[in-house]
């Protein structure tokens, strides 16, 4: 095989590649194998009839398909780590020859991963946060916490207020038409959450147990269905239930209920320390967005459309999980939010760029200052998943060679030690009052 690179554009170019015949005649071999095991011809059973008559009667053009799909995966590898290019999008193959007892010629034009020409990346200053914690910061966990603590209490009596969750049905209809995802029933939802249509929740407040209301909406212009997008809609609401949240008192009695402490005095110094630790763990990672962001801006790189694309599909898959996390679906997200997936990407796409751009320059500046990982900090790094997951070192390496998911173990650690790098060399500057 032969393979040959040049560049036409800033990040693309051409791959030209010639295989030989003989791999191109196991190739069709191949595709025969595949093909005929499906292909009826009387006198023979599937799988069994041979080639000669096959090609006689189907041709072998027949296979030319099949026996593509299977060489062109194989020899564009091989092509591309030939050439020494790491590419980032899908390439255009064009197929310039392929015949029986004929080299394959073919040309794949690819965009590649950019190079970045680095600006400085030591001695930047960053801002060292205040980390200290105020009293009114301890009072306000401290509402949290009892407002996590809350009995809902179900009313009897009285009016939906913000704040209640209510157990509804609903139904909604467009120009007299029930549309579909538009019915549920025993809804729980909270008021004031604005998880719903902008205007529904607030049309709810003030009603009673059993009290039935039409709720009049318009749907968002941007709103991810076509059929709904700024159409005036009404929903049938009836409500099940009223729950009130029932605060608990702030006294030692909270205390040694929620905690393993006897005194409120004592769990409140405990939420200091708390709050104390999660903002010095705040500030050090804003620390590490400052310098890696400072040195991404002193750098030059021309990003491919291709790799913030791939990082939104990264980030809209790490969206879906934290909601499914919360009990709630993409989709639900979408038709509650008036979004789509679209709407979603170019709300993320700032985000994604900077985040193509973040690793591009932390790896450039690994090479340049030949940042490695040893085996000994790999085997660390495993032995935190051992101790989670219950398994040993070597099982938990051998799975994640198998899986290919020990390169990107010694990436993130290349990643992380490039990040020390940057702030063993910055400097620390006091916050401006």
């Amino acid at each position: 095989m032969k393979a040959s690179w040049e560049k036409i554009e800033k990040n693309v170019g051409v791959l030209e590649v010639e295989v030989g015949a003989e791999r191109v005649a196991e190739a069709l071999d191949k595709a025969f194998k595949k093909v005929s095991a499906k292909v009826n011809v009387p006198g023979f059973r599937k799988g069994k009839v041979p080639r000669s008559i096959f090609e006689a009667k189907f041709g072998v053009e027949s296979l030319y398909q099949d026996a593509l799909d299977i060489i062109l995966p194989e020899v564009y590898v091989q092509a591309v780590e030939e050439a020494g290019i790491s590419p980032v999008d899908r390439p255009e193959v064009d197929v310039e020859q392929f015949a029986k007892g004929q080299v394959l010629k073919f040309k794949a034009k690819v965009t590649v991963k950019p190079e970045v020409t680095l600006g400085e990346y030591k001695g930047l200053e960053v801002e060292a946060a205040d980390a200290n914690v105020t009293d009114e910061e301890v009072n306000e966990e401290l509402k949290r916490l009892q407002q996590r603590h809350a009995e809902l209490v179900v009313l009897e009596e009285g009016q939906a207020a913000n704040g209640d969750v209510v157990v509804l049905d609903f139904e909604g209809f467009v120009d007299g038409e029930a549309f579909q995802g538009g019915k549920a029933e025993k809804y729980s939802l909270e008021l004031g959450s604005n998880s719903f249509i902008p205007g529904f929740e607030e049309q709810l407040v003030g009603l009673a147990k059993d009290e039935e209301k039409e709720v009049e909406v318009t749907f968002p212009e941007n709103y991810h269905s076509e059929d709904l997008k700024g159409k005036a809609a009404v929903f049938k609401v009836k409500i099940h239930d009223i729950k009130r949240k029932n605060l608990p008192e702030l006294d030692d009695e909270f205390a040694k209920d929620v905690s393993e402490f006897d005194t409120l005095e004592e769990y409140k110094e405990d939420i200091k320390k708390r709050l104390q630790d999660r903002k010095e763990n705040d500030a050090e990672v804003a620390k590490e967005t400052a310098v890696v962001e400072k040195a991404a801006a002193n750098a030059e790189v021309e990003i491919p459309a291709a790799m913030v694309e791939s990082e939104l599909d990264v980030m809209v898959k790490e969206f879906e999980r934290r909601l499914r996390s919360q009990g709630m679906t993409l989709e639900i997200y979408f038709q509650f939010s008036g979004q789509n997936e679209s709407v979603l990407k170019d709300q993320m796409r700032e985000d994604a760029e900077k985040r193509v751009r973040n690793n591009l320059v932390l790896e450039a500046i690994a090479a340049a200052e030949n940042v490695t990982v040893t085996d000994e900090e790999v085997d660390a790094e495993l032995e935190k998943y051992a101790q989670s997951y219950q398994r040993s070192v070597e099982e938990l390496r051998t799975l994640f060679a198998s899986n290919g998911s020990l390169e990107g173990l010694q990436s993130d650690l290349v990643v992380r030690k490039t990040v020390d790098f940057l702030l063993e060399n910055s400097k620390n500057v006091s916050a401006a009052v």
